[in-house]
């Protein structure tokens, strides 16, 4: 797996902290928070991303069947806490073969989503929200609306807000995204629950 943190926004290489600044650097966006290397698919480290993460760690609750967490990421150092969370998911899809999706929660302006779903800005945009949304789930019981945000190619991207922070989740194959549309996904905020939680191999997406 990754060794170094990166940058949230394109994932390029950083400079550390130094005797003159306590900052992470990326020489295209300035000073950020480091996306660091990403968790594996355990008990440990879903109960690290428990203690530091000062967002939501947000998992589907129950999982689809035949699903599987497949590890986490963070944005963040000890300093700051965990300021964007991941967790990676694989399983069938409704179409045909595997499909994985990255359900993110993240502070305005940090990056992450947009990074993975291929987006240049920081954010889902402009107007993003403008019409009436693609897809509702729920969110610690109240369903939360998400609208489709123009990405990749290969990939689905749902965007909106839930608890004042943007919510993510970025589904592969793009097929996959009806997932987000028909599944009725539930999700919880893991830091507030202790449970036993199927895992399965690291996925490689949180690597991008």
């Amino acid at each position: 797996m990754r060794a170094a943190p990166t940058c949230p926004r394109c994932f390029g290489p950083l400079h550390g902290p130094s005797a003159w600044s306590s900052a992470f650097r990326c020489d295209t966006h300035g000073d950020v928070l480091p996306y660091q290397p990403p968790w594996p698919p355990t008990s440990r480290a879903l109960e690290e991303m428990r203690k530091t993460s000062v967002v939501p760690v947000w998992l589907p609750w129950p999982l689809p069947a035949g699903w599987l967490v497949t590890g986490f990421g963070e944005v963040g150092d000890q300093r700051t806490g965990a300021r964007a969370s991941i967790v990676a998911l694989t399983g069938p899809s409704l179409m045909e073969g595997p499909a994985d999706i990255l359900v993110i929660a993240e502070e305005p302006g940090i990056g992450l989503g947009a990074a993975f779903s291929g987006l240049a800005g920081p954010d889902p945009g402009e107007g993003f929200d403008a019409g009436p949304p693609n897809a509702k789930i729920e969110v610690l019981g109240h369903p939360t609306p998400l609208w489709c945000v123009d990405g990749e190619s290969d990939r689905a991207v749902y965007a909106g807000e839930a608890l004042g922070n943007w919510l993510w989740t970025i589904c592969w194959p793009a097929d996959a995204g009806c997932m987000i549309a028909l599944a009725e996904l539930s999700l919880i905020d893991a830091r507030d629950h202790e449970l036993d939680v199927p895992f399965g191999a690291f996925s490689p997406r949180l690597e991008d």
